[in-house]
């Protein structure tokens, strides 16, 4: 368990001061997967979500747009006492905007497996003020400390097409790959999301492309024929790239689907 920080000297995962005086009462996510994780482990407190936010399903909260696009009038009338953003997902100019209008802006930085479960707990011990891990969070950290079944495989995953993007190092889902013990060969490409065609992606010699349903919505028709002759699975967007609660069945959605 993080150990409880004074209120008054809290900082976010990028070391901005967030000035909470007690337990937020009414919070906006501006990414998905905290929204998940927010929703499923303090209910009620959310008020506000992006329109990206699909989980949990049935989220009877105000939309603010996109993570790209928040509405910061519509978030300053929901009178949020604390919005919650990731270095990735979100931009630097919309977490000032918010700063600007008075707003505590608590934005998380997650690249990687272990960043994830260090982020997520001290999101909820710190500035949610939950006195234990959440239980998906701990089976979460038990999920992914077990060793490989598999390694050695070599796979690429494709983030878009038109052009086409590809995971890469320094990314969570490289990350996730590498926990699977496999090798993922669009890294020789670029760091993070490289462009690059897949004819330069395929002369890495992949055992398999996985293709996921989000953020491009792969399907058996969409993506599958550019690969002829390498072995394609189409896999959970959710599974590959949310960090919170979809981190628990993550490894074994994965897992099973390359089999």
């Amino acid at each position: 368990m993080s150990p409880r920080v004074p209120r008054h000297r809290l900082v976010d995962d990028l070391g901005a001061p967030v000035a909470l005086d007690g337990p937020p009462q009414r919070v906006v996510s501006l990414v998905p997967s905290l929204t998940e994780a927010i929703a499923r482990t303090v209910p009620g407190v959310l008020v506000g979500a992006t329109d990206w936010c699909t989980q949990p399903a049935g989220l009877d909260v105000a939309r603010v747009r996109g993570t790209k696009n928040p509405d910061i009038e519509l978030i300053h009338r929901l009178r949020a006492d604390l919005v919650v953003a990731n270095q990735e997902e979100n931009r630097r100019l919309d977490v000032d905007r918010l700063r600007a209008r008075g707003m505590n802006v608590w934005v998380t930085r997650i690249d990687s497996i272990d960043d994830a479960l260090t982020s997520l707990e001290r999101l909820f011990a710190q500035s949610l003020c939950l006195d234990s891990v959440p239980d998906w969070l701990v089976a979460a950290q038990l999920t992914w400390s077990r060793p490989p079944q598999r390694p050695g495989l070599r796979v690429a995953v494709p983030v878009w097409r038109r052009p086409w993007r590809w995971v890469s190092a320094g990314t969570y889902a490289n990350s996730l790959l590498a926990h699977l013990g496999w090798t993922n060969v669009a890294v020789a490409l670029g760091d993070r999301y490289p462009q690059a065609d897949a004819s330069a992606v395929l002369a890495e010699r992949p055992d398999v492309v996985l293709l996921p349903d989000e953020p491009y919505p792969f399907s058996a028709t969409d993506g599958p024929d550019v690969f002829r002759g390498v072995r394609t699975v189409l896999v959970s967007g959710r599974a590959m790239f949310w960090y919170g609660p979809a981190m628990v069945a993550a490894r074994a959605q994965l897992e099973l689907g390359i089999q």
